[in-house]
């Protein structure tokens, strides 16, 4: 893949300089000093490193400056920076060493997922292990009742910091290989997960439920009040828990140091390749706010070569988030690929192709993304810098909402996932309409979040008025309440879930906002959120390639 940060002058800022720090240190390692430091930054400390930290290294001019960073990057963890013994490096070093010799399998072990989780956060408090899977005797929160599960490991630490308490970390080896992969859902362990009327829970068994009520594919169950297959789940197993968890085991550890500043100034004229681009921001948790970066082209800017039988094309794509200070918040780099075989490439080059990465970003903040793409074939570029207004999400009895997700497909995210992939909200799959664009015709599909509404004492579910109002030039055109057949609501405990379907069978074509009323009948707070939509004629639009 290409690399896009040659389009961005990258000033570095000095640094709190060692003077006692010597670059005899370097001579004396001898050997390939470039090999050295690329070694130091993607193995060494590639999981404790910050963001910022990288950049600036990576900024370093020559191997003195970089001998005197790397210095200064273990004296400013060393929990006794008076002393010549540094316990944080010696001990970082050593689970290194424990993860390559305890949990390679065909990659070396520092690069697995248990390899990651043991060198930043050490020997879990508590260990359970299951080798050669086979019979499995589930406790209640999973929902009771015998199965076959694939070989695990579950990982129990009292406390992280930065993540809280009780953090129970589940690794699964499904491919048998011994690359146990982090978990998701509990359900991942579970040989006979797709086996009709085997590896039943406790409900199952007695015929109270069935397999399909489980919340890998119903989970709109898990918070059903009275729910048979889930009356004993715990809070930190539902959907979002998992999602938050998940985010937080992927930062460095936090460090406190005064002496590392950067700049990046960013100066890009490129604007040959167009697309189109939205964000969306949704509450993750208290002090982190979901970020989905999604990112559309239209086919026939790109440009498609013959590859292996196959009409191909790929763009790169360079992301950058920094704060106000210049801090980077967010780095990467991924390729949008679309390949057609020849029978279907004219009607292939006549739709759209998206991509999505997805960030969390702490509330009440302002940021600026910088995007850059490149067609790999045509060699042609596009950018864009917009700021981030990090919405703040306040838990102060207020009724809020995410934005508007209006949608080209929703449907449930895949049973098999076991990471955080692109489109994947929670347990639900949400690819965005980019532009907005609708023909006649077509269903308007609105995503939206809701928080902070009551519960009602009796019932143990919320109790939400809900209207869709389709306005032109101001006026409305059409007000339709939420019913079954238009919408459907899912309850997570202060989270609401709406998804709306909306005909546009007699509208004209036109530019179109919508607006979601929400009102909370028992504490009668209310919130109006809002976004626009174009209708075109029915000939003019574009198909879109959903992923």
């Amino acid at each position: 893949m290409h690399c896009f940060k040659t389009l961005l002058i990258l000033v570095s800022l000095g640094f709190s300089l060692n003077a006692l720090t010597s670059f005899g240190a370097a001579a004396e390692r001898g050997g390939d000093q470039a090999q050295y430091y690329k070694k130091w930054i993607e193995e060494d400390v590639a999981y404790i490193i910050t963001d910022e930290e990288k950049d600036a290294f990576k900024s370093l001019n020559n191997d003195e400056e970089r001998e005197i960073f790397i210095e200064d990057f273990w004296r400013r963890r060393n929990p006794d920076p008076r002393s010549s013994y540094n316990s944080f490096r010696e001990e970082h070093y050593r689970r290194i060493a424990y993860a390559n010799q305890h949990y390679h399998s065909g990659i070396p072990g520092w690069k697995t997922d248990r390899g990651r989780i043991y060198i930043m956060y050490g020997q879990p408090d508590q260990l359970e292990t299951h080798p050669t899977g086979g019979t499995y005797d589930r406790p209640t929160y999973e929902g009771g009742g015998t199965t076959t599960v694939y070989a695990f490991e579950k990982w129990w630490y009292r406390h992280i910091d930065g993540l809280g308490d009780d953090i129970e970390i589940e690794f699964v080896d499904r491919s048998m290989s011994n690359e146990y992969r982090m978990a998701m859902s509990p359900d991942e362990k579970d040989a006979l997960l797709n086996v009709p009327n085997a590896g039943l829970t406790l409900a199952e068994q007695y015929g109270l439920v069935s397999k399909a009520d489980r919340g890998i594919w119903n989970p709109n169950a898990m918070n059903t009040p009275g729910s048979i297959q889930h009356s004993f789940l715990r809070a930190k197993d539902s959907p979002f828990s998992r999602m938050e968890q998940y985010f937080g085991l992927q930062r460095a550890p936090e460090i406190k140091f005064e002496d590392l500043k950067s700049v990046v100034t960013t100066k890009i004229t490129y604007n040959t390749l167009p697309f189109d681009l939205r964000t969306d921001y949704m509450k993750l948790s208290a002090n982190q706010v979901l970020v989905p970066i999604t990112i559309e082209l239209n086919n026939e800017n790109l440009e498609f070569k013959k590859e292996l039988g196959f009409n191909r094309a790929a763009v790169n794509v360079y992301g950058i988030i920094t704060s106000l200070t210049n801090r980077i918040a967010a780095e990467w780099e991924a390729e949008i690929a679309a390949d057609f075989s020849d029978e279907s490439f004219e009607m292939g080059k006549n739709r759209r192709s998206e991509y999505q990465h997805i960030v969390a970003l702490p509330p009440g903040q302002r940021y600026k993304l910088d995007l850059v793409l490149k067609d790999i074939n045509s060699e042609e570029m596009g950018s864009l810098s917009i700021p981030l207004i990090i919405p703040r999400y306040e838990d102060d009895g207020s009724l809020q909402s995410s934005t508007i997700i209006l949608a080209n497909s929703i449907s449930s995210a895949p049973k098999d996932i076991n990471r955080l992939q692109q489109f994947i909200i929670g347990d639900m799959k949400v690819v965005p309409n980019v532009t907005a664009e609708y023909r006649q015709g077509d269903n308007l599909i609105p995503y939206m979040q809701i928080y902070n509404m009551q519960i009602d004492q009796a019932s143990q579910e919320p109790s939400l008025d809900i209207a869709f109002v389709i306005k032109r030039d101001g006026k409305v055109v059409r007000e339709i309440q939420t019913a079954p057949q238009n919408s459907e609501k899912f309850f997570y405990g202060r989270r609401v879930i709406l998804l709306g379907k909306i005909p546009l069978t007699d509208f004209s074509p036109g530019d179109y906002s919508l607006e979601i009323r929400v009102l909370d009948s028992i504490s009668k707070n209310t919130i109006t959120t809002s976004t626009d939509f174009k209708i075109k004629e029915r000939s003019s639009e574009i198909l879109s390639m959903n992923p």
